[in-house]
């Protein structure tokens, strides 16, 4: 799983040649940054004495500042609720607008969402301006992703994807640093000086987005075609070599139009038709890995779950179980582009399952002990890293599946259904974690020690499902994973399989007259290809 990949790719497979476009994607993830800040900031405003008295309640008994575990509920999950309506709504969105301009709608709505959270002292505003959050984080996400998938060269996805879970990561951090910094206040600041720093990233990413071109499949999809030719010619360098260019873009226009009349425009009906029916279903499969291994509840509750299980300075060690995942993301950037993403996940959910059954035995043998605690906060840590380290490669996969006319439609339904995964996570934690819901103080420990075992549970399901469905796309244009789709090649089999077809189109020049004689060519070898191939799962 770690030898050369077979591809069609007809770009200069290094870095340099690469360096414009791969700046464009470093600045469109810096939305990924807004999400991992949300994560970190919220689950430490439930443990601020400054936060807690605005919107928790005094405890007499034990004396100090609680908050209800339904507001605890609904703060958390309702941010989670928004990202699954918001990215419900990407592919009609973007169907009609495009890529850039779904970004910049997630950032005005994210100003109108930060701008009454810093202004409310009342529930029900949070509540909504947590709700419109959630709408914006699910477009900064998903439009991002589908963004760089369609713009990055083939071999760099690995690389981009890495770099959009770094964003996230370093967002995590600023946030946990932040919440650290401001934790002791006792007014208001204590929780609106985090909260400032929600506009910073989408402004920076509005800006930007007036100098870069939108995705040049996208405008194929529309018709456009001399714009998609000219928005490519923008993301590659000045000294690309002509025939590579043209080569990569004919390659790009003939599978797009091939993929465009076969899928009309219900489109909501034809992502479940014939051979995209799998790739729907894998698509929505792999995205979801992200809340069925148990990352949720982490992310969210790290700080607060440290903090009532006794362990001294709880903001410090939430910040150090975030540092954890930026390594965890940085030591990926040194095997993506050397080992394919079938191991990266298999090795990722298997490392993530093991952690999560050593927090449950660790806290199921001695719980509320010093030790135990001590214990689960170095399997924690153990679990970010390796989840950090894998999970770009799930989101990467996941948008790599769908064909160029489906992929904002089937990319946003998976990136929904995730959240709505998500969403069941953080809604049903407190119960478990919490000491005045349904747990109650003395069965904390075993409550807690039964969500691990869950947790560890799902992950063994996830590496089953990895072995034996999962394809393999490592340094694979998108046109080449169509046509082995469409092919209906064996996910065992896609790491070896020749794409004829993909390469055929690369021999044109680019002059108008050679594209329907490449398009006729590609049509009768994935013809030849399907009926050679016909059963095949």
């Amino acid at each position: 799983m770690v030898g050369a990949v077979v591809s069609a790719n007809p770009l200069q497979l290094d870095v340099r040649s690469h360096r414009k476009c791969m700046l464009i994607c470093c600045l469109i993830t810096v939305a990924s940054f807004q999400y991992g800040l949300d994560y970190a900031l919220v689950g430490g405003f439930m443990a601020m004495p400054g936060f807690l008295q605005v919107f928790g309640y005094y405890d007499e008994i034990k004396r100090t500042w609680a908050i209800d575990p339904t507001v605890q509920q609904l703060i958390s999950s309702l941010m989670t609720i928004g990202t699954f309506i918001g990215s419900l709504a990407v592919g009609p969105f973007s169907a009609r607008f495009g890529r850039r301009y779904g970004l910049w709608a997630a950032s005005a709505v994210n100003a109108v969402s930060t701008a009454i959270m810093l202004g409310t002292t009342n529930l029900g505003a949070l509540y909504f301006a947590r709700l419109i959050l959630g709408i914006s984080v699910g477009w900064f996400l998903t439009f991002c992703q589908v963004y760089v998938n369609e713009v990055a060269p083939a071999h760099l996805r690995g690389i981009v994807f890495a770099v959009y879970q770094s964003q996230l990561s370093i967002g995590s951090i600023v946030g946990a640093s932040v919440d650290y910094g401001t934790h002791t206040w006792t007014s208001k600041a204590a929780y609106r000086v985090p909260l400032a720093i929600f506009f910073a990233a989408p402004t920076i990413q509005s800006i930007a987005l007036f100098f870069f071109p939108e995705s040049p499949r996208w405008l194929c999809t529309q018709g456009r075609e001399e714009e998609a030719k000219a928005s490519l010619r923008r993301l590659r360098n000045k000294n690309i070599k002509e025939e590579e260019f043209q080569a990569e873009f004919n390659e790009i226009l003939i599978s797009t139009r091939s993929q465009v009349e076969q899928n009309k425009k219900q489109l909501w009906v034809e992502m479940w038709k014939g051979t995209d029916r799998r790739r729907t279903f894998l698509s929505i499969a792999v995205i979801c890995f992200h809340c069925a291994n148990g990352s949720s509840w982490i992310n969210i509750y790290t700080t607060y779950f440290l903090k009532v299980a006794g362990i001294g300075d709880a903001f410090a060690y939430s910040a150090m179980v975030t540092c954890m995942g930026l390594l965890g993301v940085f030591f990926s950037f040194l095997f993506v582009r050397k080992i394919d993403r079938r191991l990266i996940l298999l090795v990722g959910v298997a490392a993530c399952g093991l952690a999560q059954l050593g927090f449950a035995v660790a806290w199921s043998a001695a719980p509320a002990t010093a030790v135990a605690g001590r214990a689960c906060l170095a399997f924690t840590c153990i679990f970010t890293f390796f989840y950090v380290a894998y999970a770009p490669y799930a989101w990467l996969m996941g948008g790599e599946y769908p064909n160029n006319h489906l992929r904002a439609h089937v990319f946003g339904l998976a990136t929904a259904l995730n959240f709505l995964g998500n969403w069941l996570g953080v809604f049903t934690a407190p119960y478990f974690i919490n000491p005045a819901s349904l747990a109650g103080d003395r069965n904390m420990g075993k409550q807690e020690a039964l969500l691990d075992y869950i947790w560890f549970g799902s992950n063994a399901i996830l590496f089953l499902f990895t072995f034996f469905y999962v394809p393999e796309t490592r340094d694979r244009t998108l046109e080449e994973i169509h046509e082995m789709f469409e092919a209906r090649v064996p996910a065992r089999k896609f790491k070896g399989y020749v794409c004829t077809s993909t390469q055929a189109m690369h021999h044109g020049t680019g002059k108008v007259g050679e594209i329907q004689e490449l398009e006729d060519v590609s049509t009768a070898g994935d013809t030849k290809k399907a009926a050679s191939t016909a059963g095949a799962v």
